[in-house]
């Protein structure tokens, strides 16, 4: 249980962090991750609502570290986004259109995320389902 609500809160520091700097400096950290040409000033209306979901996330990500059995939606759906960022990272560096450099932490986290959540699923899977048998009442 440990690892997995450490794996949560990690998750959700990145998220945090991730949502701060793109909301708050969307042009500036896309100059700190060397994305090269500069996007066009729209590009920040987009940044922004991709910073909100990200604290949104890690807002789930937290409350989820609390009690994984009852938020198993925001894990769930956490490894769901993580393989999609995952996929669309490696997509873009096979293209050519970012280096290793530039997504580096995109490349790895992703894979580490998603393989301790499944790891450590057993804490917050569906709980087994009621036997077949009918309940006994108590004697009276």
């Amino acid at each position: 249980m440990r690892l997995l609500r450490g794996t949560l809160i990690t998750i959700g520091v990145f998220q945090l962090v991730l949502g701060t700097v793109f909301l708050a400096a969307p042009a500036a950290t896309a100059h700190l991750l060397n994305l090269r040409p500069p996007a066009a000033p729209w590009m920040n209306w987009l940044f922004a609502m991709m910073a909100v979901r990200f604290l949104g996330y890690a807002y789930g990500m937290f409350t989820a570290a609390k009690d994984p059995a009852r938020h198993r939606a925001w894990i769930t759906s956490m490894i769901a986004i993580q393989a999609v960022d995952w996929i669309a990272t490696i997509g873009y560096v096979a293209a050519g259109d970012l280096t290793l450099r530039q997504v580096t932490a995109a490349a790895i986290a992703p894979v580490l995320f998603i393989a301790a959540l499944w790891r450590t699923r057993r804490f917050y899977r569906d709980p087994a389902p009621a036997s077949d048998q009918p309940a006994r009442l108590p004697a009276q």
